[in-house]
């Protein structure tokens, strides 16, 4: 029996499954982000998230906390401030009453995901960016420095490329084109300035905000502007560029087949896909470029039998793929 835990901002996935493929239970408690504005705060606040998860998921099999041979706790946050990782190790035990598991950074359940636990990279781009690959048992993660100087090609870095193109047209420094007028109806400007009301004020510089206006960037270029699809075609160049690093460091000779995976919102606009794959293929390293196969959750099981020294077989895991439903939206600590 294996317990695998996806933490994200807004909510926490529980899924266990056993070794035949077969999902047990599945549940939802809220963000596990543990240094948000949170009242409850701290990593009691993850003990808490994580007592209510696992209560549900093992009521729900019928089986006690003992019954889990091994769990994986994918964390959003974890590992990004040095001094908090024995705390966040130690959180779980708390609740499970044994040490049997492990717990990282929630990126972690995207790639066991994507690529079901296999050696390759899985490229996250959503409201932030990073990537994360595995090869031979070494981990590799790249990108996701955060909103304020990273997070290439990411929703956030999208829109605030925009913001800036909007300004140029604003002023003259570029031509005008249709992202200007697709701005000012969305945000309701009366006048061009209004957006730093809009968004220093009204939003207060909130990530998530300032993201939610890439779709409205993928628009204005749908309608022929230059400006707004050389942000998009630049947004896949960049996030090749992780996946690429990634390669590096992880050790693939360019000889050497890598699976590529790829999760998040941004990845709906056929322009940053195009761009990517575009600029995967035009290099010399080899790629194969995946679909993903399973929801983060579930990815998180899966990684907890590998884990373990278990790790499910094709059987199991054909019976996993053909009852659970693949996400490729979900957005993480990204």
């Amino acid at each position: 029996m294996f317990l695998g835990v996806d933490g994200g901002g807004t909510k926490t996935a529980f899924c266990l499954i056993d070794s035949a493929g077969t999902i047990r239970a599945r549940a939802v408690a809220e963000g596990a982000y543990y240094f948000a504005d949170n009242a409850a705060g701290g990593v009691e606040h993850v003990v808490r998230v994580l007592e209510e998860g696992i209560r549900a998921v093992t009521g729900a099999a019928g089986i006690t906390r003992a019954d889990i041979d091994y769990a994986f706790l994918g964390l959003p946050g974890y590992g990004e401030v040095p001094g908090d990782v024995a705390a966040l190790d130690a959180a779980p035990g708390q609740v499970l009453g044994h040490r049997r598991y492990a717990c990282d950074n929630d990126m972690i359940c995207g790639w066991a995901g994507s690529l079901g636990a296999v050696d390759g990279i899985n490229v996250i781009s959503g409201t932030g960016s990073m990537t994360y690959g595995e090869r031979h048992g070494r981990g590799v993660r790249t990108g996701g420095w955060s909103e304020l100087f990273s997070d290439e090609g990411s929703a956030y870095w999208i829109a605030a490329r925009a913001l800036n193109v909007f300004s140029r047209m604003s002023d003259g420094r570029l031509p005008e084109g249709p992202l200007a007028g697709v701005l000012r109806r969305h945000l309701g400007l009366t006048t061009d300035l209004e957006v730093i009301d809009v968004v220093l004020n009204r939003w207060q510089g909130h990530r998530s905000e300032i993201a939610s206006l890439s779709p409205f960037v993928v628009e204005a270029a749908g309608l022929g502007d230059i400006q707004a699809a050389a942000v998009l075609t630049q947004a896949g160049q960049e996030l090749a560029l992780l996946v690429d690093s990634a390669r590096r460091r992880l050790g693939f000779s360019a000889t050497e087949p890598v699976p590529v995976s790829y999760s998040g919102g941004v990845f709906h606009s056929a322009a940053v896909l195009d761009a990517f794959t575009t600029e995967l293929r035009g290099g010399t390293a080899l790629y194969e470029l995946r679909q993903p196969l399973f929801e983060p959750m579930v990815g998180a099981a899966i990684y907890a039998a590998k884990l373990a020294g278990t790790p499910l077989d094709a059987a199991a895991l054909a019976a996993l793929r053909s009852t659970s439903e693949i996400t490729t939206t979900e957005n993480h600590h990204a």
